[in-house]
């Protein structure tokens, strides 16, 4: 009831101002109006995403944030993503001793919110192809040249994603775009140097391989050493104890144990060498 009320009441001011029907019209024309425009003054900006207002050319430093915003309906808005992309990046590049290399790439990079409207007045919404793929292709080249092929083969791949990283990140940040991660997926040699590397990588496997046998045999033949030196000084101990005196001592003890024996026997005393008695078994 408010509402009809409201209306009539605006009805009666444009009768009143614009007699003879014309405050009908205008009431319509406004209606109308605020169909269409009302629109224009709602924006969305995705999640993700930062929105740049472009008022006949002139876009502003202060980006909108995701969400819901009421603008000036004779502004424009240009969405631009600030999420993480992936270039990938396919090129045959030069190793150190001049041969060519085939490696795939990846980048991660992001643009900076805060630099969004700087990129797009002076790159452009297409930045990643103007800016990004070109400096990373220059970087790439810069880089491999460095570096031996055999280093895009083995672990010191790391270290060329590193220095790539290194080079392109600070080039790129001033351009407005963050640098996350720089990847070498897989790296293809030719075929005769690939060959010669894995035979050198299996030669130094090999060659480790006997030097830990080497080593495991050495270990024995030193415990084996050690053994023999200790029953050697055990042999000389014994040895040195085993005076005349101490055996013909120990040849009475033995007679003396077996005339005590149970067992039939005839013991000759003073006959057998040295002067140790002679025994002789019977049947018991």
């Amino acid at each position: 009831m408010n509402g009809n009320n409201e209306i009539a009441d605006l009805q009666r001011y444009l009768k009143n101002l614009f007699p003879g029907g014309k405050g009908k019209i205008i009431l319509i024309v406004a209606v109308i109006l605020g169909i269409f425009v009302l629109p224009q003054m709602i924006t969305v900006i995705p999640a993700g995403h930062v929105g740049l207002k472009d008022f006949f050319g002139k876009v502003s430093d202060q980006p909108l944030a995701a969400g819901i915003h009421i603008v000036n309906p004779l502004v424009r808005i240009h969405k631009m993503s600030i999420r993480t992309e992936e270039v990938k990046e396919e090129a045959n590049v030069p190793s150190k001793e001049g041969l060519n290399v085939h490696l795939d790439i990846s980048l991660l990079a992001s643009l900076n919110p805060e630099k969004a409207a700087q990129v797009y007045r002076t790159i452009g919404p297409d930045y990643v192809r103007v800016v990004v793929i070109p400096q990373l292709r220059s970087i790439v080249r810069g880089v491999t040249a460095g570096y031996e092929a055999k280093a895009l083969y083995t672990s010191e791949r790391e270290m060329v994603a590193n220095e790539m990283f290194e080079h392109l990140q600070p080039l790129l940040l001033e351009r407005g775009v963050t640098v996350e991660k720089v990847l070498l997926r897989s790296a293809t040699l030719p075929p005769i140097l690939a060959t010669a590397i894995e035979k050198k990588l299996e030669a130094e496997q090999q060659s480790e391989q006997m030097k830990f046998v080497l080593n495991k045999e050495a270990q024995e033949a030193d415990r084996k050493r050690v053994e023999a030196q200790g029953i050697a000084d055990f042999q000389r101990i014994v040895t040195s104890g085993l005076t005349d005196l101490f055996l013909r001592w120990k040849g009475i003890e033995a007679t003396s144990k077996l005339a005590d024996s149970q067992n039939s026997k005839v013991v000759v005393i003073g006959s057998g060498k040295d002067g140790l008695p002679i025994i002789l078994g019977g049947n018991n």
